[in-house]
């Protein structure tokens, strides 16, 4: 059985590892010249009278934006890529062109079937995403230099660790439930889209519920130092105690004037604080980020394995 599903879904590997290969090519290319690039125009720690660490981070951000824009796509495309190439087919090929009647009328039983090749296939694809995770966390420190942040930055967080093996596992249990379902191959593959994203932007909500947030007011600014933090949200807090959105009879003018923004925030923020007001910010600490991860990838995983349960079980009930 082995033997026969590298046969049937050979395809799939070579284009998936073509995919990481010629990823993997545009991420050190992209990565050796930042290194000579860095190397040219600051020296660690961004003295004078080199570019400062911003300059030189939006300096980079400029010249590799096409790099930027296929890394900011990635953590979305390529889990919905896996379901809809590696799961919708792997039961909806079959029924459509009738070849499970072949398949599953040999000597070996249809359970044993479906559980060699999801488990095949499913190892195949959390290796992929391993091996993505590898790729990016040894690109990502030469683009560093402005304070990017891996813990606060959902898309990169999705992107590093244990979570792209999370979610190309997820996402293939998913197009594999969805072929069974429909027995269709392009209602599958809609479905693993649909399904990506709306379970993406599901667990970044539910996130911030992984741990309970860490409090710290804040005087004379509104700005967390530590940048790789994940903000929850933020209050101000009046000179009694209590918590509110904003304030509104603070005496403080609040004005909005075109082009006059940022300094007539800075000027309100620095009326209150005046006047004993605190800014409470709430935030996940970065020393949470693999509780986090092994948190959001159990839960992907359990939904994996619900999933290919489906699918297995409508599989059996229905082999005809």
């Amino acid at each position: 059985m082995i033997w026969v599903t590298w046969r049937q879904h050979r395809p799939q590997i070579f284009v998936t590892a073509a995919f990481l290969a010629l990823l993997g090519v545009l991420l050190l290319g992209s990565a050796v010249e930042a290194t000579w690039y860095v190397s040219a125009h600051a020296r660690p720690g961004c003295p004078e009278p080199a570019l400062s660490c911003g300059d030189l981070a939006a300096a980079l951000a400029r010249r590799y934006d096409a790099v930027y824009s296929v890394f900011g796509w990635m953590p979305l495309v390529a889990p919905a890529l896996i379901g809809a190439f590696w799961g919708a087919p792997l039961l909806g090929r079959e029924y459509e062109r009738g070849t499970h009647r072949l398949a599953w009328t040999q000597a070996v039983p249809v359970w044993r079937w479906l559980v060699v090749k999801l488990s095949v296939l499913g190892g195949v694809v959390v290796a992929g995403g391993l091996l993505l995770s590898l790729m990016v966390s040894l690109w990502r420190p030469v683009f560093r230099s402005g304070g990017d942040s891996t813990f606060g930055n959902i898309g990169v967080f999705n992107m590093v660790g244990v979570e792209p093996a999370a979610w190309w596992l997820y996402a293939f249990a998913l197009g594999t439930a969805a072929g069974a379902l429909f027995r269709r191959t392009l209602p599958a593959m809609a479905l693993v889209v649909i399904g990506v994203t709306v379970t993406m932007f599901t667990l970044f909500r539910l996130s911030d519920h992984y741990a309970e947030p860490a409090r710290i007011e804040l005087s004379g600014t509104v700005v967390l130092d530590d940048r790789d933090a994940r903000l929850v949200r933020a209050a101000w807090v009046e000179p009694s105690g209590r918590e509110i959105a904003e304030p509104s009879d603070s005496g403080c003018a609040h004005r909005v004037d075109v082009g006059q923004s940022g300094k007539n925030a800075e000027a309100w923020q620095a009326c209150l604080f005046g006047k004993g007001y605190r800014y409470a910010v709430y935030y996940q600490p970065p020393s949470r980020f693999w509780r986090f991860q092994w948190t959001e990838a159990g839960i992907l995983a359990l939904a994996s394995v619900a999933l290919g349960g489906l699918a297995v079980r409508r599989t059996l009930r229905r082999p005809g």
